[in-house]
């Protein structure tokens, strides 16, 4: 349901978005022997991973793993020291939207012009770009809360917000920073279900950042692990559940399996086993 009223939500939003919900529609992202170094520690080094089009990745692994600085590096928000980062498909990088962990709103606009902010600064004309701020808060089921302002929402709100707000740029490349970590679970599985049918309404590739070995399982195509220190690869595993995943998925035999095989390599690779 949830995926079936996104897709129909995305193609209203007009020949564009109709080309991005199609098959492939997300960039390839290619990194070859990508390094970078805060002073003498090396946070990422000689990392090669190819991410095909279309394809939802969670980044996994324990805190200052350089999780977030990879995210970064593929952003364009960073430059490395050395290696490559490729957009096939998108080689100046211009359908990148990237998602913080905080929603990042501007307490003096309103939910519809944060959303149609990209818009603006883009030179979008202001009718054509509140139309279509109002067709995603619509989507992502917030039209009541159009008129509000970001101190009246609670924190799943903004971060719905903030998720359309991203999605106003139709981007075939989404980057995700932990923007369920400050949630309570109630709310964060209810956003993972939204999250899960934009996805497959849209067509994009997605690299998402967690700590949740759950969230990872339930959410991804590929979960890839971070070593604890220096950025390298330990474990990439597909998660070959189908979809669309809903609670069914939770209590399945194979979505637990996926997280004891991810539970294990942690155990090995993170000190003391923990991810903070």
């Amino acid at each position: 349901m949830i995926a079936t009223t996104l897709t129909d939500g995305l193609t209203a939003l007009g020949p564009a978005s109709r080309a991005a919900g199609a098959a492939g529609a997300g960039v390839a992202v290619r990194l070859q022997g990508l390094g970078r170094r805060f002073g003498a520690m090396a946070v990422v080094a000689d990392l090669d991973l190819e991410i095909p089009p279309g394809q939802f990745l969670a980044l996994l692994g324990p805190s200052g793993c350089g999780k977030t600085t990879l995210l970064r590096l593929i952003a364009g928000l960073d430059t490395p020291d050395r290696g490559s980062i490729r957009l096939e498909g998108d080689p100046e990088g211009r359908s990148r939207a990237y998602v913080f962990q905080d929603a990042c709103l501007l307490p003096w606009r309103r939910v519809l012009d944060n959303v149609a902010l990209p818009l603006e600064l883009g030179g979008v004309p202001k009718a054509e770009r509140r139309e279509q701020a109002r067709r995603l808060i619509q989507l992502v089921g917030l039209e009541a809360a159009s008129e509000r302002y970001p101190d009246e929402l609670s924190g799943g709100m903004k971060m719905r917000v903030s998720l359309a707000r991203a999605l106003i740029t139709r981007p075939r490349l989404l980057l995700l920073d932990e923007p369920f970590a400050a949630l309570d679970d109630f709310t964060r599985q209810h956003l993972d279900d939204h999250l899960q049918g934009l996805f497959l309404a849209h067509g994009m590739t997605v690299v998402f950042v967690t700590h949740s070995m759950a969230e990872a399982v339930y959410l991804a195509d590929r979960v890839v692990m971070l070593a604890p220190q220096g950025g390298g690869l330990v474990l990439d595993q597909r998660v070959d559940l189908p979809r669309p995943r809903d609670q069914d998925t939770r209590v399945s035999p194979g979505y637990a399996a996926h997280i004891h095989d991810l539970a294990t390599a942690l155990a090995r690779w993170a000190p003391g086993g923990v991810v903070a």
